[in-house]
């Protein structure tokens, strides 16, 4: 790629990004180009202090290197703009750590490395994982770890409607366990259907689980998923309040201990270890049987595009620290994710048995942008949430409203 064609294309994906970001925070000490023998990081980890392990992991690796390492830590959305703004104006941070779907976006402008150009290492890495930081063929990054989606369950509300966990298999064994708890008089299952990415998220597993492709939103598959989501709120197996729900609120109402089941992340295992009621987890079942792919949260390391390409052998050297297997081990506990490395998983898994679904459910996911979608998921996905806000608040049969999804994500 030119160095004029390359600016026209940052120039272009930037545009959003200029209009997010004051000048002023263009113009901080933090983000002016590494130099000497001080390396930038940039993470979406702000809520980690300077005292904190992930620093410290940082700066060992910066020693090991031989270098000073300075890390800033933003919020998810500033970081995606600040990073295509940097890459714009030439001072891009040495490492760059995002949200997965934010690789494609990145990747599209020019802004990273492939691992082919700066020599990292991801034949370990699982393949599905790998795939969310594929674009074109080539591989941007090394994904640092993952989380995805199960149901976790009120181990007294299944025991009181006679419904054993390991039983259910499919949509059919799931649905008359919530038929179950419902003759109860218990609720059955809570999820968030929120009119956001949050909502495409938890749906995805619906989807996919029915065998259903992104690429054809209104296939019959896809409307076996809706119907299915659609039906349970018509049954009362599932709340109105989904609708509005974000992944938050939707634990909370699993918190009170009036529902059989609830779609959650890895994120929530502490919190779950406060509830007060026994709680299991189990995968999230396809159609047919067998855990659902659900799809991959989490980060991927990047080395941007730099004007001194001699830093990449440095930067090389700190991402292979970041990623090497006793390090994700301690980073992955940290943050609650599933290492991206066979091996490592069944080190977590062995450590901590609850982590053996995550394990199943992280090994049968997949990323949100893979199957070479790219920086064509998010019309995707805002076409899919609003297909699902449209079914079940009654505005729409799943038919009609997938359709009319289709029909926007080709033509936006």
């Amino acid at each position: 790629m030119t160095g004029l064609s390359r600016r026209r294309r940052l120039a272009a994906v930037a545009v959003i990004a200029l209009a997010a970001v004051t000048a002023s925070a263009c113009s901080s000490s933090t983000d002016s180009p590494a130099d000497g023998g001080a390396y930038l990081v940039w993470d979406p980890y702000p809520q980690f202090a300077d005292d904190s392990e992930w620093v410290a992991l940082l700066k060992k690796c910066g020693t090991s290197a031989g270098v000073s390492v300075e890390r800033t830590g933003y919020d998810t959305t500033d970081l995606t703009n600040k990073a295509l703004l940097a890459a714009q104006q030439g001072n891009s941070p040495d490492v760059l750590i995002v949200d997965n779907p934010v690789i494609s976006t990145l990747a599209e402008a020019g802004a990273l490395t492939t691992t082919d150009d700066n020599k990292l290492d991801v034949s370990a890495m699982e393949k599905n994982l790998l795939g969310a930081g594929q674009s074109g063929g080539k591989t941007y990054g090394v994904p640092i770890g993952a989380n995805t989606l199960a149901l976790y369950y009120n181990k007294d509300l299944l025991t009181s409607a006679g419904v054993d966990p390991a039983a259910i298999t499919d949509w059919t064994s799931l649905t008359a366990a919530l038929t179950k708890v419902k003759a109860k008089g218990k609720k059955g299952i809570t999820f968030s259907a929120i009119g956001t990415e949050e909502g495409s998220f938890q749906f995805l597993p619906w989807f996919w689980g029915s065998g259903a492709q992104l690429t054809s939103l209104d296939s019959p598959q896809a409307v076996s998923a809706l119907t299915l989501w659609t039906d349970w709120l018509k049954q009362g197996h599932a709340p109105n309040s989904v609708i509005n729900n974000t992944q938050t609120t939707s634990w909370q109402e699993f918190a009170t201990g009036n529902y059989a089941f609830a779609e959650n992340g890895t994120w929530q295992l502490a919190n779950a270890e406060k509830l007060g009621f026994p709680y299991g987890t189990i995968a999230i079942p396809a159609s047919a049987g067998g855990p659902a792919p659900a799809p991959t949260g989490g980060e991927f390391v990047s080395i941007p595009v730099q004007k001194k390409t001699s830093r990449y052998e440095t930067s090389q050297k700190l991402v292979a620290c970041l990623t090497n297997a006793d390090n994700l081990l301690t980073t992955d506990t940290t943050l609650s994710y599933v290492a991206p490395v066979a091996a490592v998983q069944e080190r977590q898994a062995t450590a901590n048995p609850k982590l053996k679904v995550w394990v199943e459910a992280v090994r049968a996911a997949k990323g949100r942008t893979g199957d070479d979608l790219g920086t064509k998921y998010p019309k995707i996905s805002e076409s899919l949430w609003t297909a699902v806000q449209s079914s079940l608040s009654g505005g729409k049969s799943p038919q009609e409203a997938l359709t009319a999804a289709q029909t926007a994500a080709t033509t936006r």
